[in-house]
């Protein structure tokens, strides 16, 4: 059974998923300063895939992305690697009930995954020694769930079906 307004989409293509990663790992990579409040888009990206294809990407991949992101960073090693675990085990937890919802629902939805990991990270660092980054971290979660439907569209366009104008099959 398929959620209500949902339509029937194609197969995912292996080779966009990871273009999609490694474009999100890229604009995580631009130097965009220390301003604490820029949303993380590979954590988007692979809440993403953990909720639409949760077989394809899953813990692994996420930690692997986090020892990327700890490396050029140049943070304790596995900082990034946890936070990305922990969000994609939940992420892929609660899968099945999110895409039940709207895609603004899942949106507020998921604002707790991206807050908790951005707590798992700095509660890391700050037993590591570093100081406390200021309030303005507590702006990128919201930024990353306000970037979900953003996201959701543009990832999922490629597997959308041309609307099918033959009466006869209703699928």
């Amino acid at each position: 059974m398929m959620p209500r307004g949902n339509e029937l989409l194609l197969p995912v293509n292996p080779v966009f998923i990871w273009f999609s990663l490694l474009l999100a790992l890229g604009l995580n990579l631009l130097p965009w300063g220390r301003w604490p409040g820029v949303p993380d888009f590979l954590a988007v990206a692979l809440v993403f895939w953990n909720v639409h294809q949760p077989r394809r990407v899953g813990v692994g991949v996420a930690f692997f992305f986090g020892l990327c992101i700890d490396v050029h960073q140049g943070a304790l090693l596995g900082q990034h690697a946890l936070a990305y675990t922990l969000l994609s085990f939940f992420a892929i937890t609660v899968h099945r009930r999110l895409l039940w919802f709207t895609v603004g629902s899942q949106a507020l939805q998921i604002l707790p995954l991206f807050a908790a990991a951005h707590v798992v990270a700095l509660l890391v660092r700050m037993l590591a020694g570093a100081s406390f980054p200021g309030w303005g971290l507590l702006l990128a979660p919201v930024f990353e769930s306000m970037l979900w439907p953003l996201v959701t569209t543009v990832l999922l366009a490629p597997q959308r079906r041309p609307p099918d104008r033959d009466k006869n099959r209703p699928l």
